[in-house]
């Protein structure tokens, strides 16, 4: 087992003999969740869902425009913008993005996205719940109180 820490924007560095244990690459996509109180990190190796697959020179462009965006939403989400439809349909071609998620990757989703995340970064948010109950009865209060 290695130690490793996490930075300052939520970031970890996987550890060499890790990361080619499981033969990762840069620009590999990892899935990240919580089980059973640990973080699990599970690779999709892109490469091996698309072998072969061949882009038209729009395609290739509207690929490399994604590339480019997809980086910019990863790095800086509120100075950033979604991709349009052809973007995001060659990037699921390419792998990059699932093609069931192509809605949220697109400049439509990402603007509520945006949004969010300045309500966030302006603490306009609501209390965390311990139930659903707890959650509708404090909505029914902000309702009123705006009424």
């Amino acid at each position: 087992m290695v130690i490793i820490r996490v930075g300052l924007k939520h970031q970890v560095t996987i550890p060499k003999q890790v990361f080619d244990a499981v033969n990762l690459q840069v620009g590999d996509i990892l899935y990240a969740r919580a089980e059973n109180g640990e973080i699990v990190l599970t690779p999709e190796h892109l490469a091996d869902k698309v072998p072969g697959v061949e882009f038209s020179a729009n395609e290739k462009r509207a690929l490399t425009r994604a590339r480019k965006k997809i980086k910019a939403m990863n790095e800086d989400l509120l100075n950033s913008r979604g991709l349009t439809r052809n973007e995001a349909e060659a990037a699921a071609k390419a792998g990059l993005v699932r093609k069931e998620q192509i809605w949220f990757w697109l400049e439509e989703w990402q603007k509520g996205e945006r949004e969010a995340e300045r309500a966030i970064l302006a603490g306009d948010v609501s209390p965390a719940f311990d139930n659903a109950d707890d959650a509708i009865a404090y909505l029914h209060g902000q309702a009123r109180r705006t009424a």
